[in-house]
């Protein structure tokens, strides 16, 4: 990946913001409301703690999303997208219109991974 145009071309720009396995479901489970970590963890269960921590740490940092934490007992820590990162749900609903298309043609012409 040419990271040194990151911050330059939309592509690759996108591309480094949501790298990596988890995190555009990561990102696809938050854009349908605040959810806390344990009910991630739920949606994603062959993601170990420590990955959803990290991957939710480097979502964070990206701006992307937000953590808000409730002072309360027990503590409760809910994640939300933030303005930036909800300008994101109109790509994951055009990801989910071509992903059921293409399952269609799979089906259609046998491909196989």
């Amino acid at each position: 990946m040419e990271v040194e145009l990151f911050g330059i071309c939309p592509f690759t720009t996108t591309q480094v913001l949501l790298q990596g396995k988890w995190a555009m479901l990561t990102m696809h489970h938050i854009s349908e409301g605040p959810i806390r970590f344990n009910e991630l963890q739920r949606r994603l269960p062959k993601m170990t703690n420590a990955t959803l921590s990290t991957q939710l740490k480097k979502l964070e940092n990206y701006g992307l999303i937000e953590r808000k934490m409730y002072d309360e007992m027990p503590l409760r820590v809910e994640y939300s997208l933030t303005e930036m990162g909800s300008k994101l749900k109109p790509v994951f609903d055009s990801i989910e219109v071509f992903g059921m298309e293409y399952i269609a043609y799979m089906k259609e012409n046998g491909v196989k991974l």
